[in-house]
């Protein structure tokens, strides 16, 4: 059986495209299931009770499985044990660092989820996608595309959504994804160190290990009043998992920019990076919505 999850601290992208390759997989005779890898994130489960899909189960280990990874490659972003897992498949849409000892299906392509791939080898294969896999392949590029406002986003994304919501009988998409980031965005009753683990990747570059959480708000005001609280925090959690940085990006969907919470060995080189100055561990980035495309790369660039 081919197990098939997408990365730790699952985002709604990596549970949908799971759970949906898997059903293309036993459509085409191979047997297959999907996993997560931790806790469903509040939107996630909205979009899965909405469209009534059922969520997969938490998978504690890879090794020795025959697995395939969506919406991810790197292995520190992986399941437990997957150095020791026969990979099978990959198919992401992230930069690639990923090596394997064998010839095996590699998919990456530059567009704004992994969900707007899988529906594409639908068609490929031929494959009749069901109205509630369409909808959740539909809410997860909405999700992951910040309802088409990131820069990541496509042509291609905006046409396949617009197949997926027919299907999935979705008769305005905006208003679903403002739905969806309503539901996201409520964190009153959310630690701070909830808040670092709801989405978020970690990165070494050259030595430097980078914690870079994201969160996606329609008003960003409930977490500004908290700001003093997650900068403690922050401190303390840098230290305790021995980091280089930890970055907390706060993303408001409407005013289309990002708040970025900062706590570093060095200030400099981020505000070098970003081109921003960050007062008591806080600056505002105009457009800056992407983590993969607009926060990773200049660090890439400044430490390299």
């Amino acid at each position: 059986m081919l197990y098939i999850f997408g990365h730790k601290a699952p985002d709604t992208d990596s549970i949908v495209s799971a759970l949906a390759y898997a059903f293309l997989k036993n459509e085409l005779g191979k047997e297959a299931k999907a996993f997560r890898l931790g806790e469903l994130n509040e939107e996630t489960k909205f979009i899965l009770e909405k469209f009534k899909v059922e969520a997969p189960e938490l998978l504690e280990s890879a090794e020795g499985k025959d697995v395939v990874l969506v919406d991810h490659n790197q292995f520190e972003q992986s399941a437990n044990g997957i150095e020791k897992a026969n990979i099978v498949e990959v198919i992401d849409h992230h930069k690639l660092k990923f090596s394997w000892s064998k010839p095996i299906f590699v998919l990456t392509l530059p567009w704004g989820s992994t969900a707007t791939i899988i529906t594409k080898l639908f068609e490929l294969k031929k494959v009749e996608i069901p109205k509630e896999i369409a909808g959740i392949l539909a809410a997860a590029i909405l999700s992951d595309t910040v309802i088409f406002k990131s820069p990541t986003t496509t042509q291609i994304d905006k046409e396949v959504a617009k197949k997926l919501a027919e299907i999935a009988e979705i008769e305005d998409l905006e208003k679903l994804g403002i739905e969806m980031f309503k539901v996201k965005s409520k964190i009153a009753d959310k630690s701070v160190e909830e808040l670092l683990k709801k989405d978020y990747k970690t990165y070494d570059f050259k030595g430097r290990k980078i914690w870079i959480a994201q969160i996606e708000v329609v008003d960003d005001e409930e977490v500004l009043k908290r700001k003093k609280e997650i900068l403690e925090f922050m401190k303390e959690f840098k230290e305790k998992e021995n980091l280089y940085a930890v970055i907390l990006m706060v993303t408001n969907i409407l005013k289309e920019g990002s708040t970025l919470f900062l706590v570093a060995d060095e200030i400099q080189p981020f505000e070098k990076a970003f081109g921003l100055k960050f007062e008591e561990g806080i600056a505002w980035a105009t457009g800056v919505m992407s983590r993969k495309k607009q926060v990773v790369p200049p660090l890439e660039k400044i430490f390299s």
